[in-house]
């Protein structure tokens, strides 16, 4: 954690986050002041600032975090694992709609309850992700359900989505939901506990935060390099990863899908990711990821798994069930269990990359060794 008198501002996260290869490009320290910018998958500063504090320190998930105060503060107690976090319910869904589900990742639910939180007024407005140009995301805001479908699929790079939150947070009135990657739903969270000032209040219209499973995520400009070698960029509609037995990566086109062995496409993944220990966004209010069924993944690739974490996360599932927008499945036996072990898998091997960069357990640069979960892991 911060040591008494540490600059927890500019300086401290170019030489601790983006000199340290910690940035995952979420986009949490940009639009807070003219400084910092994102540019072709990278994150920069474009002018030199000293201050001694600031929000792109406060709200970076890759500054040193209390989890337990985000834990204690976000959700009940009883609810807490250590594997996944926060688990009110544990559920297999999909879009009842075959069209939501054509043109979404896996089973649509995501698509589903964010039109469905916009229609029913639970939100005004919701940050996603959307493909721009050769395939590099970028943040937009919707508030039409009817475009929410547009932006339902993935190409695995990470969108600098809270970029787009800073911009529009302080412009629009009422609530405003995101959805987000592990790293992203941590630096919402992080704003709505830590405003800096009275003017940060505005951050009270975070209202929901639908969270995206993810092992890891590519570097765009690597996996733009790789695609290029076997289909032209605009060609490809998504990306998607099979179960681990499959060892490749499928690329989505409008003449059938591409696989390229995942030993050439792991060397794509970004740096940041390697010292990430969330897998299941565990800081959301709902969490969804890609289902694993008896029938295989041919079934499998039209479900997601998803994780109840907080009561408006309950409530927004249970009223997609009550109008019938979502079909419930009953969830495989010892799904949980292998979940649990993916994602404790995750937390150790962020845990060694971790003390291998700094040479120090005790030193896992953003995250702190004395948490209850990581200390269990550390031994």
């Amino acid at each position: 954690m911060p040591k008494k008198g540490q600059a927890k501002g500019p300086m401290a996260i170019q030489e601790n986050v983006l000199a340290s290869g910690l940035c995952t490009n979420c986009g949490a320290c940009v639009n807070l002041c003219p400084y910092i910018v994102t540019w072709k998958d990278r994150t920069l500063f474009i002018h030199s600032c000293d201050r001694e504090d600031g929000r792109c320190y406060a709200f970076c998930p890759r500054t040193p975090t209390d989890l337990g105060t985000l834990r204690q503060a976000l959700f009940d107690a009883k609810d807490l694992t250590p594997e996944l976090g926060a688990i009110k319910g544990f559920y297999m869904t999909r879009s009842a709609d075959e069209g939501v589900r054509r043109v979404s990742q896996h089973g649509g639910t995501v698509t589903t309850l964010i039109m469905l939180a916009l229609e029913e007024g639970l939100i005004d407005a919701c940050v996603l992700a959307e493909e721009g140009e050769d395939g590099l995301p970028h943040g937009i805001t919707v508030s039409d359900p009817s475009e929410v479908k547009a932006h339902g699929r993935s190409k695995l790079v990470v969108s600098p989505t809270l970029a787009e939150f800073n911009k529009i947070v302080r412009k629009r009135t009422g609530k405003i939901g995101v959805v987000a990657t592990p790293c992203q739903a941590m630096a919402l969270a992080k704003m709505r506990l830590g405003p800096l000032t009275p003017d940060d209040a505005h951050l009270g219209k975070i209202q929901l935060v639908i969270g995206l499973f993810c092992g890891w995520a590519f570097s765009w400009k690597r996996l733009d390099a790789l695609l290029r070698t076997r289909v032209a960029p605009t060609a490809v509609i998504g990306l998607d990863i099979p179960p681990s037995r499959y060892h490749s990566l499928e690329v989505h086109t409008q003449d059938g899908i591409i696989e390229i062995p995942l030993d050439e496409v792991l060397p794509c993944v970004r740096e940041g990711c390697r010292y990430c220990s969330d897998m299941t966004a565990e800081f959301s209010d709902i969490s969804v990821g890609s289902a694993r069924c008896p029938e295989g993944w041919e079934v499998a690739r039209s479900w997601n798994q998803v994780i109840v974490r907080t009561p408006i996360g309950r409530e927004l599932l249970e009223l997609a069930r009550a109008k019938g927008l979502l079909e419930f499945r009953e969830m495989p036996e010892g799904n949980l269990e292998r979940l649990k072990r993916a994602s404790l898998n995750k937390k150790k091997l962020a845990l060694t990359n971790l003390i291998e960069k700094t040479g120090d357990p005790e030193d896992l640069l953003y995250l702190d060794p004395r948490d209850p979960v990581l200390a269990e892991l550390i031994g």
